[in-house]
């Protein structure tokens, strides 16, 4: 089955550089998404650009694809479910959680001359980042992509309420399936309250998996397949 890869903010398609072997091996066709603003030099990209890239990768698929979104970019594959509800087979959420209508895709750090930078480790400090070596944070800290501000405050909409027909596995790393299950039914998460068929399973690993888990992050996608 093709696997749609996004990464989340700053990263570029190269975050998934470990885990593409990992579901080759599986039998599987991933296919690591290159996302307007994030590893093509754009500055002045915006949300639906990134909407389009997405949807672009899911009409070039081969038969339906399996969609999956790490961390922010967990809104843009339910994005996806929600243009292409036919098209898609099933949504992987790693990390993170779909904003629903109305929000801010990720207006959650200081924008600076157009672009949101990488704050650095400050904010992520205890789970998200507990399992990242100091070398590894200083080689993603040099690499990461600062996130146009057309992105990052761009506004999500959802039209189609076939979405939630869509099976959507949760993934999650620095969060238990127990604490997720928990913020679903306190209404934290409305999409995924009015989902159908959604599946929580753990992984021990921080917040960056495909960096620390990549093998057990791919051996979670490929059941998803299923």
């Amino acid at each position: 089955m093709d696997i749609l890869l996004i990464g989340g903010l700053w990263l570029d398609g190269s975050a998934w550089d470990d885990v593409v072997p990992e579901l080759e091996a599986l039998g599987h066709h991933p296919v690591p998404i290159l996302l307007p603003g994030q590893g093509d030099g754009s500055t002045s990209a915006t949300l639906d650009d990134q909407v389009a890239a997405v949807l672009a990768a899911v009409d070039a698929a081969s038969g339906r694809p399996l969609v999956v979104g790490h961390s922010a970019a967990c809104t843009l594959a339910w994005l996806a479910a929600d243009a292409r509800p036919e098209r898609v087979a099933g949504v992987v959420l790693v990390g993170g959680f779909p904003w629903d209508e109305g929000k801010l895709y990720a207006d959650l750090f200081e924008i600076t001359e157009g672009v949101m930078p990488f704050p650095g480790w400050g904010p992520f400090e205890g789970p998200d980042s507990a399992d990242l070596s100091e070398a590894t944070k200083d080689a993603l800290a040099a690499r990461a992509v600062p996130v146009p501000e057309g992105v990052a405050r761009g506004v999500v909409h959802l039209t189609d309420e076939r979405r939630f027909d869509v099976p959507v596995t949760v993934v999650c790393p620095e969060f238990t399936a127990a604490q997720a299950q928990q913020w679903i039914d306190a209404g934290d998460v409305p999409d995924l309250a009015r989902a159908k068929h959604v599946d929580l399973v753990d992984l021990d690993s921080g917040h960056w998996p495909m960096f620390t888990a990549p093998a057990g992050l791919a051996r979670l996608l490929a059941a998803a397949t299923r």
